[in-house]
């Protein structure tokens, strides 16, 4: 495995190219090294914001190709930013509506999008807390962040056009960005509980929420979670993939370590019913998945 980190210069004075070529090259690595800071900076900035739109506009502006890491010395700097009248709540004291009822289903698509806000967090924290894995890696994770945020995006609008909702206007629980923070010193642990775990629950629980609000008549939120769901299959076999990378890199047996990690690490319990056709494309094998029964 190559793991590589660019090493930025100072930027070379336009002066210098007469003198020396060879400082057109200089030059070059300069600008190159100032948009890997200006995207870094706003992947940062994007992590940080309280607005959900800004938030959401902001990731959709990240350049991809230009980012490279750069270790954060204050870790109070890697603290998401959140809307700041969104009420956290324990998950046993989130209100329970019918969806049969309007407010019902309302309450159900924001607890989704407050999913996927929390989402964007996640994969823009596993490319901003762990600066020595290879490019792909932060490729991948943005990538994912942009897609988290398209979810947000069209959850936001279908609550504010259909439901006169906006996010913030429910209570939430903040169990995926929990399980983030106890995962911040191990980016195996982190690659292994958050896609692997809480947000493989997403394919297993999907399609049964899609048919009862198929069966409400919603069926704009059937579309967007069948995008969802698309789009998640994908995000958890990123993180199967990162998982099974780190695995073979410590010399570790995947099996094993993620059962070590869930104990140590406190994740909850899987429970069924599982999407194991889902879980399959999205890259689990055959052994993990005959390990949830």
């Amino acid at each position: 495995m190559h793991w590589s980190i660019l090493v930025c210069r100072p930027k070379s004075a336009p002066h210098v190219f007469r003198q020396n070529p060879r400082a057109q090259i200089a030059h070059t690595e300069a600008e190159i090294c100032h948009n890997a800071e200006m995207t870094f900076s706003a992947a940062l900035h994007a992590f940080q914001l309280t607005d959900s739109n800004a938030k959401a506009a902001a990731v959709f502006a990240l350049d991809i190709g230009a980012f490279v890491p750069h270790a954060i010395a204050d870790d109070a700097l890697l603290t998401p930013g959140f809307p700041a009248h969104l009420q956290f709540v324990s998950p046993q004291a989130v209100p329970q509506r019918a969806l049969s009822t309007p407010p019902g289903r309302a309450a159900l698509l924001h607890a989704i999008a407050h999913i996927e806000y929390n989402a964007i967090h996640l994969a823009l924290d596993a490319a901003l807390r762990f600066p020595k894995m290879p490019h792909a890696y932060y490729e991948d994770w943005l990538q994912v962040a942009k897609e988290e945020a398209l979810h947000f995006s069209l959850l936001a609008a279908h609550l504010a056009q259909h439901y006169k909702t906006s996010y913030g206007d429910f209570p939430v629980h903040n169990g995926l960005w929990e399980m983030a923070a106890r995962t911040q010193g191990d980016v195996l642990a982190r690659i292994a509980l958050v896609p692997r775990v809480l947000e493989a629950r997403g394919l297993d629980v999907t399609p049964a929420i899609a048919a009862k609000l198929r069966q409400a008549g919603d069926l704009r939120s059937v579309e967007i979670l069948d995008i969802i769901l698309r789009d998640e299959i994908g995000h958890v076999a990123i993180g199967n993939k990162w998982y099974a990378s780190l695995c073979e890199a410590a010399q570790c047996d995947p099996i094993a370590t993620f059962a070590q990690l869930r104990t140590k690490y406190r994740a909850p319990p899987m429970r069924p019913p599982f999407n194991l056709d889902a879980r399959r494309r999205a890259g689990f094998t055959e052994l993990e998945l005959k390990e949830l029964s």
